[in-house]
């Protein structure tokens, strides 16, 4: 199967490849913080690291490319109202590399440079995918998927990443950036409370997305994961110390509420796959970052609590993190390589 060239790739290119920068860059910093009790995981985590900043360098220049030269078939992509939700992929996976840079390199400067430019791309695109869908009559029930959180957790990805650089920054930096992430997590966090009853209301209701979109079945665990992650590194930053027992408390509702969503989007899943309605596509790359974010929650909730139990079910949900990647990462360097994930899905 040919490859298509560069003209091709960057008009076609799919939106929703920046997460697997989403998903690498989640694992790497799991893994970094599980390299605390084994210093062997250091290695791996630093090279997910560098190669998934590669990956986006590379990634980065048809995507930019596209906007440049093909905006029609950009602007084409972004109204649609199920493909625009991955558009802000690419502003997440900035401020995830933001994460990445501040732990694992002391080039702070370069963090918060990722930071900012994450977060201004990922506040417009979080006013330009809703604002397509609301004065759009396009959109029904069956557009309705877990895809429509991804605008909503980027949003609250801003602090997560955003709050621990607050102390590097200048005083007039520091303020507006505290603005920026505190209108990040109130809008993110909120946005997810409305779509949680509308992706709810579908898959009691209505019938559910399968073939290529059953993986974004797990993309509810990543507002689950990312919000008391960022609530907490913001109380971190308040001189409120007696809140910080709140941010336990939210950290616990919302991961526990993961591990009963995890149980039921392996149900779901297992019975797709039985089915035959789980074909490999870029979607599948859905099923990492979501997982990372648990994991990530259920790392801070067993540091704050010191829960044996957390602990195993967090290390279960990582090393199936771990399958899922590497499963992923396979088909997707065996599609790189035939050319095959460049051709349209039916």
């Amino acid at each position: 199967m040919a490859h298509p060239d560069f003209s091709t790739l960057s008009r076609t290119l799919a939106p929703g490849w920046f997460a697997a920068v989403m998903g690498s860059g989640v694992l790497a910093l799991s893994t970094r913080t599980l390299a605390q009790r084994w210093p062997w995981l250091a290695l791996p985590a630093e090279l997910l690291h560098w190669g998934n900043s590669l990956f986006f360098l590379l990634m980065s220049v048809p995507w930019l490319w596209r906007w440049l030269q093909f905006r029609g078939a950009a602007m084409q992509t972004l109204k649609h109202p199920v493909q625009g939700n991955f558009y802000p992929t690419f502003s997440i996976a900035l401020l995830i590399l933001s994460a990445q840079w501040r732990v694992f390199s002391s080039c702070i400067e370069l963090a918060i440079v990722l930071w900012w430019l994450g977060a201004i791309i990922h506040l417009a695109f979080s006013l330009a995918v809703p604002f397509q869908m609301f004065r759009g009559e396009q959109v029904t029930v069956d557009h309705v998927t877990p895809a429509n959180f991804i605008p909503a957790v980027g949003l609250v990805v801003i602090p997560l990443a955003g709050a621990p650089l607050l102390p590097e920054m200048g005083e007039l930096a520091r303020d507006w950036a505290w603005l920026v992430n505190g209108v990040g997590f109130g809008a993110g966090s909120l946005m997810y409370l409305g779509l949680l009853g509308l992706t709810l209301f579908r898959k009691y209701l209505h019938k559910p997305a399968q073939g290529i979109l059953t993986p974004t079945i797990w993309i509810h665990l990543a507002p689950l994961g990312v919000i008391p992650v960022s609530l907490n590194a913001l109380l971190t930053q308040l001189p409120l110390p007696g809140l910080r027992e709140l941010g336990t408390l939210a950290l616990l509702v919302c991961w526990g509420f993961g591990v009963w969503w995890l149980a039921m989007a392996s149900l779901m899943t297992l019975a797709a796959r039985r089915a035959g309605e789980l074909p490999f596509a870029l979607s599948w790359w859905g099923f990492t970052f979501p997982l990372g974010a648990f994991v990530n929650a259920g790392l801070l909730l067993q540091q704050q609590l010191a829960w044996h139990s957390v602990l195993v079910v967090t290390l279960a949900a990582w090393a199936l993190l771990l399958f899922f990647w590497g499963l992923t990462a396979w088909h997707t360097a065996r599609g790189l390589l035939s050319g095959g994930i460049f051709q349209p899905h039916p």
